[in-house]
């Protein structure tokens, strides 16, 4: 089985569409760093300007967990089409290719097929956010060092201390590692049932629009069934910088974006083993 995860990490990184998703972060998080270079403070000011009054604020505000926590709240959002962008040519790109054939007639089985070309997805999704950890949080704490992190939410203005902080986000970048999966698998079950990588990617997208669209209109039977979304999930990583953490809608949401991991990969083991391969 190792074996063929190796095979399908190569496979993947010698397309040149599995390194778009880095050169898009590694553009896009600089050049987030230089605009809080040049007008970081102001940002500042504008999320504290209704308390200004009642308190002083002290230390170095505008810090590299700042920058980080902002750049995760914005990036995270358009990092699915990335993955989609790899995980939606993990099986269609064999039938573009005309290789399906080829490789059902090796000494492996169809299940030992799909799930090495599954965990070859997983470990790019894992890459990827790891990248975007490094660049945004390390090189972030290089360029404004560290200090207090602020926070603003709907309800509150919360103020971690330094030492109460990378904690928090090792955990939410792992969150971001489970939310970005439940979107690679996705991606992955419509690979199976198309022989074109840009069908699973449009799917994948539209599905995740939809879900969206769905939980912000405000309908009864739409509300209903806004619980069930992993959309709703996929930013839940938010919580671990609340005070106190809410451990049980965190693990709720854990439970929920898993049971949507499983779901998509036994349909798609499901799906390919009852596959008739023509190419």
């Amino acid at each position: 089985m190792l074996t063929l995860i190796q095979i399908e990490l190569y496979k993947i990184f010698r397309k040149w569409r599995t390194y778009i998703g880095f050169i898009a972060i590694g553009v896009l998080v600089p050049l987030i760093h230089l605009a809080f270079l040049l007008t970081g403070e102001s940002t500042i000011d504008f999320m504290t300007r209704n308390i200004q009054q009642s308190f002083i604020f002290v230390g170095n505000l505008l810090n590299g967990y700042f920058v980080s926590y902002l750049i995760l709240n914005s990036i995270t959002v358009h990092i699915p089409f990335l993955i989609a962008l790899v995980a939606g040519d993990l099986l269609a790109g064999e039938a573009t290719a005309g290789t399906y054939r080829m490789i059902i007639t090796r000494p492996v089985t169809r299940t030992q097929i799909i799930i090495s070309k599954f965990i070859a997805g997983i470990i790019y999704t894992n890459l990827l956010i790891i990248w975007l950890a490094l660049i945004s949080l390390v090189v972030g704490v290089l360029i404004f060092g560290t200090g207090e992190l602020l926070v603003s939410s709907s309800h509150a203005i919360i103020i971690f201390e330094r030492t109460d902080i990378l904690w928090r986000f090792f955990i939410a970048y792992g969150f971001a590692v489970l939310g970005m999966s439940v979107v690679c698998s996705l991606a992955f079950l419509f690979s199976s049932l198309v022989e074109n990588a840009i069908g699973p990617i449009v799917s994948t997208m539209a599905i995740i629009i939809i879900f969206i669209v769905i939980s912000a209109i405000n309908i009864d039977f739409f509300q209903s069934i806004k619980p069930y979304l992993f959309t709703e999930y996929i930013l839940s990583w938010r919580l671990i910088f609340d005070d106190p953490v809410d451990l049980t809608e965190l693990l709720k949401a854990v439970a929920i974006l898993l049971a949507h991991i499983v779901f998509f990969f036994s349909l798609t083991l499901f799906l390919f083993k009852r596959k008739d391969i023509l190419s």
